[in-house]
């Protein structure tokens, strides 16, 4: 299933940048989500940065069929790896961006972008949600797409209040 989401921040691309690869700032932010068990690391490699993400979430509510609820259980781990480049000409980023849930044939995988718009940034995911489970998966990824995008517009929020 596609996903594409866009935000915009009120500050410069690599304000965001610095934002978004703070292992302080995506902790918390997980945190206050009510994610628990977050582990995040931030790390160079060449000239990318890769951020790690592992947080466990509850992956279920009353509005969530039953037999999603037997194919995913109570929580779910996520480990989300984001590999950006050093900044193109123009000081625009790109990263590869997957997500995988732990133990589970499901997961994203795709892009994301940050372009210099006026004074602030454009903020740009997008990919395909895969759930690889016959008959059911299809059912599936919408429900996934919908908490992928709920958890980037409640990191975005974040990340604009502390940049405003």
């Amino acid at each position: 299933m596609k996903l594409k989401e866009t935000f915009s921040y009120p500050a410069g691309v690599e304000d965001v940048f610095a934002l978004i690869s703070d292992d302080a700032f995506r902790t918390k932010t997980a945190e206050d989500s009510k994610a628990r068990d977050v582990s995040t690391t931030v790390a160079k490699d060449g000239n990318d940065t890769v951020v790690t993400l592992v947080r466990t979430q509850p992956a279920t509510s009353s509005k969530v069929p039953d037999f999603v609820k037997k194919l995913i259980g109570d929580t779910v781990t996520i480990k989300q790896v984001e590999r950006w480049q050093a900044p193109d000409a123009d000081g625009n980023r790109t990263a590869t961006v997957t997500m995988k849930v732990a133990g589970k044939p499901a997961g994203f995988k795709g892009k994301a972008t940050l372009n210099a718009e006026g004074k602030g940034a454009e903020f740009v995911v997008s990919g395909d949600v895969k759930v690889d489970v016959p008959f059911v998966g299809k059912k599936v990824e919408p429900l996934i797409a919908k908490a992928i995008e709920a958890s980037l517009r409640y990191d975005v929020k974040a990340g604009v209040k502390r940049l405003s």
